[in-house]
């Protein structure tokens, strides 16, 4: 009688110094090399699955039950359905069970085969954080092999190919092929999405990686959205008569897709236009007015991050997904910081003193996460009511309304 043995491991994830790491495979059969680093969101692991300023990374959730509440159609961020998705991988502690929600429409195992996800599961995920959190965000590899029969010269291939973030553009991975327009609202129970009929105004947004979440806030707002690609240019962004100008979200180091976004953003400056920035675009927008970004040690990714507004003193919690800060010291005369992150002091916002253009570090559009940065959205169509001599609505109509 031959004693009891562990299966063997169907899934790997190596990382660039040679920690190996074994579990059970999920999703889809392959291998990917990426970034390596950790999210502490509890819920929302579609929507941030499906986030574009995840492209070239490997997601490793904190939170032990990935998987619980399956996944649909109506939780998905990308806008650009060809990309599918940007994340190279996912890491889990736990198995993923079968889901327990009336939304669910399939389980999240087959959803991240259809989407070419490869995933790993039964991971110590407290410890792989806690290396991030100690050495930075590793590049690694993550394998996914039925058989546990690796093909480890392939996939260490793939990891010693991978460049990393720093210098690489990958909006133009994720952007829009082509230009298109928006106007579907955000969701509401019992009723699911909308579709706004009657615009107020009209925003131009450039899309270096865009969520849907953002544009059914601006379409919240009363705007009309037209999405263009992110190479798009001053010319194209000016032929569409804008109320106001939005810079998306989206992922890789600004310093390489601000090669040709920096001088579009520039030449739009100077349009007088109102300009929103988030991500992303807050970073572009930072280099667009002179500043600096730089890599941090292991990125903000959760649900769960303290933003001070130091134009009104509230503090909010926010969700972030950055890898690449502003650097607040390198901003120059005439552009204030306005909001700073209470876990590291990290610049999280900026305005241009007199001038109708700010931007955020975070995601203001809470998709996953809370909903206190909502007010922003309203804060930067108040901008275009300002310009055309209507009534602004106010930023927090709930506070608004206990004060009456």
């Amino acid at each position: 009688m031959t004693g009891w043995q562990h299966p063997p491991a169907t899934a790997l994830l190596i990382l660039a110094d040679g920690t190996r790491l074994e579990g059970h495979g999920i999703g889809a059969v392959g291998h990917a090399a990426g970034e390596v680093c950790f999210n502490t969101a509890m819920t929302g692991y579609q929507e941030i699955l499906t986030d574009p300023s995840y492209a070239g990374q490997i997601i490793t959730f904190t939170f032990p039950h990935i998987g619980n509440v399956g996944a649909n159609d109506e939780d998905i961020e990308t806008v650009n359905m060809a990309a599918l998705s940007g994340v190279r991988g996912v890491v889990l502690k736990a198995d993923i069970t079968n889901p327990s929600n009336y939304r669910a429409a399939e389980k999240l195992d087959a959803w991240l085969k259809k989407r070419n996800i490869v995933g790993i599961a039964g991971v110590d995920t407290r410890a792989l954080t806690a290396r991030i959190r100690e050495n930075g965000m590793p590049n690694g590899v993550i394998a996914h092999e039925p058989t546990g029969q690796f093909d480890e010269g392939s996939i260490m291939a793939e990891l010693k190919a991978f460049p990393g973030l720093e210098g690489l553009d990958l909006a133009k991975e994720v952007t829009t092929a082509q230009t298109y327009h928006w106007d579907q609202t955000s969701w509401k129970w019992g009723e699911g999405f909308a579709t706004l009929t009657d615009p107020q105004f009209h925003v131009v947004a450039i899309d270096y990686g865009a969520k849907r979440n953002i544009l059914r806030c601006l379409s919240d707002q009363g705007a009309k959205v037209t999405v263009l690609p992110a190479t798009a240019t001053a010319a194209d962004v000016m032929a569409h008569q804008p109320d106001a100008i939005f810079l998306s979200n989206g992922p890789g180091d600004p310093a390489a897709t601000g090669k040709y976004a920096v001088p579009t953003i520039q030449k739009l400056m100077e349009t007088g236009k109102p300009m929103f920035g988030i991500c992303l675009g807050h970073q572009l927008m930072g280099l667009a007015l002179g500043g600096k970004t730089s890599k941090m040690h292991q990125g903000h990714h959760g649900a769960n991050h303290p933003v001070k507004d130091l134009t009104t003193g509230k503090v909010e919690i926010t969700s972030m997904n950055h890898g690449f800060a502003v650097d607040a010291d390198s901003l120059p005369a005439g552009v204030k910081q306005t909001h700073v992150s209470l876990f590291d002091g990290s610049n999280a916002g900026l305005a241009v003193e007199g001038k109708p253009i700010f931007s955020v570090q975070y995601h203001p559009e809470a998709s996953p996460g809370p909903q206190d940065s909502h007010y922003l959205f309203t804060r930067f169509l108040n901008l275009v009511r300002e310009q055309k001599g209507l009534e602004k609505r106010p930023e927090h109509p709930a506070a608004a309304n206990a004060d009456a």
